[in-house]
């Protein structure tokens, strides 16, 4: 991951249609999910990107039988399994590996993992998940008990309790949900995340015999099964991250794209600021239009990230790229993660003028981009330096693209089908004196 990079002109407005693969972040779930059932099942609208390549292999590396039966679907049959141990260096490769704890507990009683890896943009601690494990009867969640930086839980039996998570977390409300749908007796879930995503997962169990309510709310009540029984196909929804992506990229290289295979109300947070920006954007039912109209002025405006449904983290890199480009003075306030303002360098080196306080980015209005040779910081600071790039004239490079990889599926198709031109080149080929 990382050996390559995008060579990009920029300057040519993105026009056309475009189709959003499945969701990275449920599908990540569903994996470590369909880890605890007791029989087969088909996932469909898997995208093929390598942060899910990963995940295959590593519930492959503890027995399950997984196989593709065409482009987008899964074959799964976790009875296969014959480990609880995940300790290889898969696991350091992305964060989402922590779900297999939950899902192991679930299954065998046991877990083993090695701490897991992902983006570096803060402190990302799993205690929240551990504790929880803990009230949950497991043993090994004490910090102290971790060894060699593996993680070992037994449970015997694993039992539902209130669980009230101190902050809201994405990764514990799944993890400690997937434990929940096996244990004995009920688990409710307080302070619980609301993403989309973690609805998703709770949909796939229900699917597979599971019984959870209030996905998608603040207290999600699970009653444990003693068995989920597969034989059963599930899709994945549409990657609302990738669709806002998009949505930023047409904005700011000027251009008129039709966005399909989306649900428009996950796109609301960001919809809403985009057209009080200036932008337009028409909602179809699976579909969203963005463009502007002539002679219309776009405004900078304030954003301030937060869990669902408020403006998801996620997309606070490629939202920067999009005030740079608008009239006068804006803000965007990160609270979600400490360190994600990492990437602002290297924006700077595009021209953009961004002045940072502590978790507060302070975005002065350029009239454009420089083209400039660039690193991909993490997933979606990759996706922003890109965005940034088709806007900018001339040619760029974004090094490290590998790591944009991770949560985009096909990006050079589906940026040259909408007339972007972008192309992928060895890091040992490129020229460095193109910055401009």
């Amino acid at each position: 991951m990382g050996s390559y990079s995008f060579k990009i002109t920029g300057g040519k407005p993105l026009r056309g249609d475009i189709n959003i693969s499945g969701s990275k972040n449920a599908v990540l779930g569903i994996l470590a999910a369909a880890m605890m059932i007791d029989g087969p099942c088909v996932l469909d609208n898997v995208p093929d990107i390598s942060d899910v390549r990963v995940m295959i292999e590593l519930c492959r590396s503890i027995g399950a039988t997984i196989e593709f039966d065409g482009p987008y679907t899964l074959k799964i049959d976790p009875r296969t399994i014959n480990t609880y141990k995940a300790v290889g260096p898969l696991v350091s490769k992305i964060r989402a590996s922590y779900y297999l704890l939950g899902a192991l507990l679930a299954r065998t009683g046991k877990a083993s993992l090695r701490m897991p890896g992902g983006c570096n943009f803060g402190q990302r601690p799993i205690d929240l998940h551990l504790k929880a494990f803990a009230a949950m009867g497991a043993k090994g969640a004490d910090p102290r008990e971790i060894e060699g930086g593996i993680v070992t839980l037994e449970a015997d039996p694993l039992v539902g309790r209130k669980i009230f998570l101190d902050i809201v977390s994405v990764g514990a409300t799944i993890n400690v949900m997937l434990a929940a749908a096996k244990a004995f007796g009920t688990t409710i879930i307080s302070n619980a995340a609301k993403e989309p995503h973690i609805v998703d997962v709770a949909n796939f169990l229900n699917a597979m015999g599971a019984s959870i309510r209030g996905a998608g709310t603040d207290t999600i009540r699970v009653v444990g099964v003693p068995f989920l029984r597969g034989n059963f196909s599930y899709s994945i929804i549409p990657d609302q991250i990738e669709a806002g992506t998009y949505m930023i990229a047409a904005a700011v290289t000027n251009g008129d794209v039709t966005i399909h295979n989306l649900i428009p109300t996950h796109m609301d947070p960001l919809s809403a600021k985009m057209r009080e920006m200036g932008y337009t954007i028409e909602e179809g039912d699976e579909s969203i239009r963005v463009y502007k109209q002539e002679g219309v002025t776009i405004e900078g405006t304030n954003f301030k990230t937060s869990p669902y449904p408020g403006f998801p983290t996620d997309l606070q890199p490629q939202a920067v790229v999009l005030l740079c480009l608008a009239n006068g003075m804006s803000k965007m306030h990160e609270n979600v993660w400490q360190n994600r303002f990492q990437y602002i360098p290297e924006l700077s080196k595009m021209g953009a003028i961004i002045n940072c306080i502590d978790r507060v980015a302070l975005v002065n209005g350029v009239d454009h981009f420089k083209s400039a040779t660039v690193s991909a910081m993490d997933l979606r600071a990759g996706a922003a330096l890109v965005c940034a790039a088709l806007a900018s004239e001339g040619v760029s490079y974004v090094m490290d693209a590998g790591k944009i990889d991770r949560g985009y599926e096909n990006i050079i198709d589906k940026i040259r089908c909408l007339g972007g031109s972008i192309e992928k080149v060895d890091n040992m080929l490129f020229e460095t004196d193109s910055e401009a």
